[in-house]
């Protein structure tokens, strides 16, 4: 018998009596199936005037839960708050947003270490994709962390790697658009809405998606305006504390130890804080305070730490006017107020939420432009545009593109914006930006 067979019946021998990770199962005392239905509504006010069922798994001061905003669709979410005050409870991360389960939907974790979430008839609404590979236990975390673990106590899979529109404290955000932030669509609505937060590899930046979009709109860069950024190795945006800095939020290099903070406020400090990328697309750092007032009381709120976008706020780094959506469909903001709407005579009327950008008579049809000197576009500030170019040139382009709703042109340095999206335009000093808005003949 040759040394080499007698090697591999050893090795084989050795598989058999020491199974691979991949191979182990979920013993028994740590499945579980919970059904929406087993539990009654909760009785407190919440995010979004939610009705809610809790789920017997919990840690304070995060609950898993399922809720709902319309009748009928729920999403299995994650809750944080305290006992004492479950009125203030947020939501902060969901697994089937936008895909809703009805009554009787299951949770569950099976002996393959699967972690599903299915409609009452079986069809998946969403899941780990963990089927064996090596999971032997489930555990939510005190930092809101909600993992499957191996047998070796290791990570096979962390709520943390998919975030939907927050972080929390110890929480990143990895480079590239996998693990972005998405808002949400509103208060009712629950699906994606239209604004993200994307680590990328020199910046950090926020986009707009709209309606008549063909590719996001880049409305702010944290590298813009905070120019710490090491080329080609920031890699991790994250929320930390420190005890003498309080709270900030920044990107760190993994590679080399560089990166920096944008933003922080040391008047906080405290592991309940989350940031969150809102419905109306501002970045805002929430905190939920326990205090005594000044005659022994205790008292126990939700702050804002710090907002991106505000004029109050001085941690801020950019003016509402700068938000995509401020001033509705068509408007013009000036320090963070709407003041009007575009006229045919190019003069500005008073705003109202009605306002709306000329309806064009098909793709081919004969168009004209309005003129309005003195107004940029919110992709103006945070993109180069394109150019030098003639403006006659940037006025064909927007002619011939029937998506294109206007155009953006600054005679003083030949550069042009064409724009699928109108939305907020934001009132400047300078007369040689102009706004052409494209209406029919």
């Amino acid at each position: 018998m040759s040394t080499a067979f007698v090697l591999c019946i050893y090795l084989l021998s050795l598989i058999s009596i020491f199974p691979s990770t991949s191979q182990a199962t979920v013993p028994p005392s740590a499945r579980f199936s919970h059904v929406n239905g087993d539990n009654e509504f909760g009785d407190y006010v919440v995010e979004y005037d939610a009705n809610y069922r809790f789920l017997p798994i919990g840690t304070t001061p995060f609950q898993l839960c399922f809720y709902n905003t319309t009748p009928g669709q729920y999403t299995l979410a994650l809750r944080m708050g305290t006992v004492r005050s479950e009125s203030l409870m947020r939501w902060v991360w969901e697994a089937n947003r936008g895909n809703p389960v009805g009554e009787n939907a299951t949770f569950s974790l099976g002996a393959n270490g699967n972690l599903v979430l299915a409609h009452s008839d079986g069809r998946i609404a969403w899941q780990s994709n963990t089927a064996n590979k090596g999971v032997t236990g489930f555990e939510l975390l005190n930092n809101g962390n909600i993992v499957l673990k191996d047998s070796n106590g290791g990570f096979v899979w962390q709520s943390f790697d998919s975030p939907t529109d927050t972080l929390l404290v110890g929480q990143s955000l990895r480079l590239g658009a996998a693990t972005k932030l998405t808002s949400r669509a509103s208060a009712v609505e629950n699906k994606n809405g239209a604004y993200s937060l994307v680590m990328e590899q020199k910046d950090v930046a926020m986009y707009f998606t709209g309606a008549n979009s063909r590719t996001p709109y880049r409305y702010f860069s944290f590298a813009a305006v905070q120019r710490f950024f090491v080329p080609d190795r920031s890699t991790l945006l994250n929320v930390t504390l420190s005890p003498t800095l309080g709270l900030d939020a920044g990107v760190t290099d993994t590679t080399a130890g560089g990166g920096g903070t944008f933003f922080k406020n040391p008047r906080f400090n405290t592991t309940l804080s989350y940031l969150r990328l809102e419905t109306d697309g501002n970045l805002r750092i929430h905190t939920f305070i326990i205090a005594t007032d000044a005659e022994g009381s205790e008292f126990q709120r939700w702050e804002i730490a710090v907002t991106v976008f505000s004029e109050e706020d001085v941690w801020a780094l950019e003016t509402k006017c700068q938000l995509p959506g401020r001033c509705g469909d068509l408007g013009v903001c000036e320090n963070s107020q709407c003041v009007g709407c575009p006229t045919p005579t190019g003069q500005l009327a008073g705003w109202s939420s009605d306002c709306k950008a000329p309806k064009l008579n098909g793709c081919g049809g004969k168009v004209k432009y309005v003129e309005m000197k003195g107004i940029d576009h919110f992709v103006v500030k945070y993109t180069r545009g394109n150019g030098p170019v003639k403006q006659q040139s940037c006025a064909d382009k927007c002619t011939k593109d029937c998506k294109c709703m206007g155009y953006f042109y600054h005679t003083d340095s030949s550069r042009c914006w064409i724009a699928e999206e109108l939305k907020t335009m934001t009132r400047v000093g300078n007369s040689t930006h102009l706004a052409y808005i494209k209406t029919p003949a």
